[in-house]
């Protein structure tokens, strides 16, 4: 199995697709996300696939985009929000450079709206973001190495808080490294 440099993890709004390129270009690494990995598989939007064929299926899609990423990819990876859902997916990130990117509500809905075609989200998007989060937080804190709050964090700082927190300086002409493997929170 290639290990990832680094995989993101954290709700909607967290910054993880902007954060994760960002941490990839200056790492020297490629940046993949899988959910994008999802729908360039199915064919077809995550909204779709939870309305047609239900969250169970999506959730196994996902597992299956996971292991594939970190059977293949060296660099950096965000996972989809939900992904630590699975029993399965968190197991596959047991040992890794797992970064919890944390993010409150209101800073959330600054950056992505509630109106995104989000699942499970339809209702009443602020009740429901805040049940996922009681539901996931525990979930993101039980395979994450280091936790960043994003909120008040401008997506070059929370690239320079991962690196600290992982230990990722690489030298000019260096290949990045990951060093520190003790739990941060």
């Amino acid at each position: 199995m290639t290990s990832p440099v680094v995989v993101l993890i954290g709700p909607p709004g967290a910054g993880k697709s902007t954060v994760g390129a960002l941490l990839a270009e200056r790492l020297g690494v490629g940046y993949r996300d899988t959910d994008a990995d999802v729908v360039a598989t199915a064919g077809r939007p995550i909204a779709e696939i939870f309305i047609d064929q239900g969250e169970p299926h999506f959730r196994e899609l996902e597992r299956a985009a996971v292991r594939s990423a970190l059977d293949s990819h060296p660099g950096v990876l965000s996972l989809g929000g939900g992904a630590i859902l699975d029993d399965g997916t968190r197991a596959l990130l047991t040992g890794l450079p797992v970064i919890f990117l944390d993010v409150q509500l209101a800073d959330a809905v600054k950056r992505v709206g509630l109106d995104a075609p989000r699942p499970l989200l339809a209702v009443n998007p602020r009740k429901q973001w805040r049940e996922l989060m009681e539901r996931r937080r525990p979930l993101y804190t039980e395979v994450a190495r280091a936790v960043i709050d994003t909120g008040e964090r401008s997506p070059e700082q929370v690239a320079e808080a991962i690196l600290d927190a992982l230990e990722l300086r690489p030298a000019a002409g260096d290949a990045p490294r990951a060093a520190h493997r003790e739990e941060q929170a």
